[in-house]
């Protein structure tokens, strides 16, 4: 029995181009937890990908020379990044390591900063105008808006570096009890 020209025309390309981003939204996302190191998340989302792609792709192939086939499925593509990395943005996983280099007295920010909760060390250094105060500090991405805003309150035309770390154990980090990853253990130790 041949598909009815609804389902050829309008159905699939619809169910290619939402499949698509499924499978596209798994792909970042696995790239994302393979990056942050978490071993069994990964592959199990690489599993589901590739069983989406693998889905899609015997459709195209069953269909080829249906051209709303291939749009949907670069549509699908293009919105499948998108959404992955909203998704990404929304659960914030990892953490970061925070390089304040100021001038002023680096004792304030610290205490402010400990205050509130999160771990900072002051180092005195000399750079290229003078005596600096070095702060570093170790916070999770959920955590990074609240700390650019103590960091910026203290001294707005401030130096901050933010990198992305990879591990930390043992540090102070506020609420860690609070924040569990998707497996429910701590994703740092405090």
């Amino acid at each position: 029995m041949t598909p009815s020209f609804a389902f050829v025309y309008v159905a699939l390309p619809i169910i290619i181009f939402c499949s698509r981003i499924l499978d596209v939204t798994l792909g970042t996302m696995r790239i994302i937890f393979v990056s942050k190191g978490h071993k069994r998340v990964a592959p199990l989302l690489g599993f589901f990908e590739v069983f989406v792609w693998i889905l899609v792709i015997s459709q195209i192939m069953q269909h080829a020379n249906n051209i709303y086939c291939y749009v949907a499925y670069a549509a699908g593509f293009a919105m499948g990044n998108f959404v992955g990395m909203m998704i990404e943005e929304r659960i914030a996983i990892g953490i970061y390591f925070v390089r304040v280099i100021t001038p002023k007295n680096g004792d304030d920010l610290v205490a402010h900063l400990n205050e509130k909760g999160y771990g900072a060390t002051l180092i005195n250094g000399k750079g290229k105008v003078g005596q600096v105060n070095l702060i570093y500090s170790v916070v999770s991405r959920k955590s990074i808006g609240k700390v650019e805003q103590i960091i910026t309150d203290f001294d707005p035309n401030v130096f901050y570096v933010i990198e992305d770390v990879r591990t930390a154990k043992r540090g102070i980090f506020p609420d860690t009890r609070a924040h569990l990853n998707m497996f429910g253990r701590h994703k740092q130790e405090k």
